[in-house]
């Protein structure tokens, strides 16, 4: 036996309401013997019945506006975590801490784009920028974001990751130009890779390069000039990774969007980011997330919550020990972090760490 629920359509519902008190609004005009009087009092007590019926129209069409603003932002609340994953506190070894804020104020959606994975070739991580930001940069998000979430573990090679990037980047673009031609579209992208002893070697395509903090000194990852931003121009036919010596037990990576040092206060001065990451280090213990919570922090206090860009910061610190001990011939060692020299196991118990 089949059974029906009629269900009156929301529209209606919303509808229903201001119509009611339309219907009374009209019936007392028409109907009541005091609205038809000329009378002072008759005219103010008619001043007040359609006064009442305007404002409970008014709040009726603003509590519907904010049910379907949250609304949006629930849904795209939810977007934001399918692209931008929250990441394990825990990455074979290192500490992981990332947070991004967009600069749209109607969606909790930007242009910034991260991600650190664990493979085979050592711990693989990106930090890209989209020209643009909110909703209308999900889609390019999306596509270097899925691009680089399977290129990681199937190229051996940084180089040819990156290429992978610049081809799915290239056909994203040709068939969103089909349906809605738009202006000229970059990404800037930073690979970087990390190997089983902490060495370094990343390809930059148009992005600030990380900052190094070793105990309390801090300074860039490289001097070198970054390649061209993917999009607008043809990757080189050499793609060699640049080495970028090593981070260390206690060492820790920021790698940031340009949106963090092109943030500027009242007066137009830039937000002074390699300053505000020496203060941080000041602080003990230090760790990823004191780090993203100490920058943030200023970040906000220098633009009073009124940033123009995107930002998104991602923290990466080497808690990796090694333990001396007696073991049989041909064993390797293994170190605290959870990453043996030949294997790496799964994280346990992840945490996200999207959120401050």
């Amino acid at each position: 036996m089949f059974r029906f629920k009629a269900r009156v359509p929301r529209k209606v519902l919303a509808m229903g309401l201001p119509t009611a008190w339309g219907a009374m609004a009209i019936t007392y005009k028409l109907a009541c013997p005091l609205a038809q009087q000329g009378s002072l009092g008759a005219r103010i007590v008619t001043s007040a019945v359609f006064f009442a019926v305007g404002t409970g129209l008014i709040l009726h069409v603003r509590q519907v506006l904010l049910r379907e603003l949250r609304q949006v932002r629930k849904v795209a609340g939810a977007a934001q975590s399918a692209l931008l994953r929250p990441l394990p506190a825990r990455i074979d070894g290192l500490n992981v801490a990332a947070a991004q804020l967009s600069a749209d104020r109607s969606a909790c959606v930007g242009g910034d784009l991260y991600e650190v994975i664990a493979t085979e070739h050592g711990v693989r991580a990106v930090m890209g920028d989209v020209r643009g930001h909110g909703i209308a940069a999900m889609g390019t998000v999306a596509a270097v974001l899925g691009s680089f979430r399977e290129a990681v573990h199937d190229e051996p090679d940084l180089g040819r990751v990156l290429r992978r990037l610049d081809r799915a980047l290239a056909r994203h673009l040709r068939e969103r130009s089909r349906d809605d031609p738009v202006a000229e579209e970059f990404v800037t992208v930073l690979l970087l890779e990390i190997g089983r002893n902490g060495e370094i070697s990343a390809l930059n395509c148009g992005h600030p390069w990380p900052y190094l903090l070793t105990g309390t000194t801090v300074e860039p990852l490289a001097g070198t000039d970054p390649l061209p931003p993917l999009g607008p121009f043809p990757l080189p036919a050499e793609l060699t990774p640049l080495p970028c010596g090593s981070l260390l037990s206690g060492d820790s990576l920021v790698l940031y969007t340009d949106g963090v040092e092109d943030a500027r206060d009242t007066r137009g001065r830039f937000f002074p980011l390699q300053a505000a990451l020496v203060e941080a280090v000041r602080h003990h213990p230090i760790t990823p997330q004191t780090i993203l919570r100490t920058l943030f922090t200023a970040v906000l206090r220098h633009t009073r919550g009124r940033q123009a860009d995107d930002i998104a910061l991602l923290v990466l610190r080497n808690d990796r020990t090694r333990l001396k001990c007696s073991q049989p011939s041909g064993a390797r060692g293994r170190d605290i972090g959870g990453s043996a020299a030949g294997a790496r196991p799964a994280t346990t118990n992840p945490q996200p760490t999207n959120h401050l």
